[in-house]
């Protein structure tokens, strides 16, 4: 007797083997401070599922901007909480779906030695002609900043110094190529996964900002979707989220 085995019923059997799913291509909008670990979690969903995740970065502000004027974005993972709460509000993102998938710390970096001291005492010292910041309209880390040497008094002794980033991957590049002195920049930028931080740096004690919750909601839902969400809710991609320095509780 012989059996004829139609496609269907061979994917109901072999549901295991990659070319009976169709794979599903997944378009991010990312925050830029989420950017490495956005790359780790997303290369390790297309290995456990077969599904190409796309990865744009950028501030958080021009991701919202796009996303309200139908940028063709799937899911979008802010820096703050705030852009995500606006977009449910509006109808563009799916009711519900939101998420703190990471709260960010900040910290006052330079890549010289030496240079910023433990404490943070380097900002009333003032022995730097530029200090950079994210713009604090736009960008949550700028935000905190911003409300960092408001506390320390600092915000209006400094204001010639500041120069300004667009977005927090802006305002690192700035420190790094050493056009700003220091600066502050989110945790996750200075931190690799077991390798010590180059530079010297202050880690903002969190009391001093109000927290930078990191928050994702969904533009669209589909079974890729949401087996990512559920992917990064995960706690694979926890750890990959707590190695690059940010908390996921």
């Amino acid at each position: 007797m012989k059996f004829i085995w139609s496609g269907q019923l061979l994917c109901a059997v072999l549901l295991w083997v990659p070319v009976c799913a169709k794979a599903e291509i997944i378009h991010l909008a990312v925050a830029s401070n989420f950017r490495e670990p956005a790359r780790e979690i997303a290369a390790r969903y297309e290995q456990h599922s077969g599904h190409q995740v796309v990865l744009s970065f950028g501030s958080t502000g021009k991701h919202y901007a796009q996303i309200k004027n139908g940028a063709p974005f799937d899911v979008f993972f802010a820096a703050d909480a705030r852009r995500p709460q606006l977009l449910e509000e509006a109808g563009v993102a799916i009711a519900g779906s939101r998420f703190t998938y990471a709260r960010g710390r900040l910290v006052l970096w330079s890549p010289r030695n030496d240079f910023v001291d433990p404490q943070g005492k380097v900002l009333q010292a003032g022995q730097f002609s530029r200090i950079a910041i994210a713009n604090p309209e736009l960008a949550p880390y700028g935000r905190a900043a911003k409300e960092v040497l408001q506390a320390k008094g600092l915000w209006q002794a400094l204001s010639t110094r500041l120069v300004r980033g667009e977005n927090i991957g802006q305002t690192y590049q700035f420190v790094k190529s050493g056009n700003a002195q220091l600066g502050f920049v989110a945790y996750s930028q200075v931190i690799q996964p077991n390798q010590t931080i180059t530079g010297s740096y202050w880690l903002v004690p969190q009391q001093m900002y109000r927290p930078v919750k990191q928050q994702a909601v969904l533009l669209k839902n589909t079974r890729a979707i949401q087996k990512f969400i559920n992917f990064v809710k995960g706690p694979e991609a926890k750890a990959i989220i707590q190695a690059y320095g940010y908390d996921t509780k």
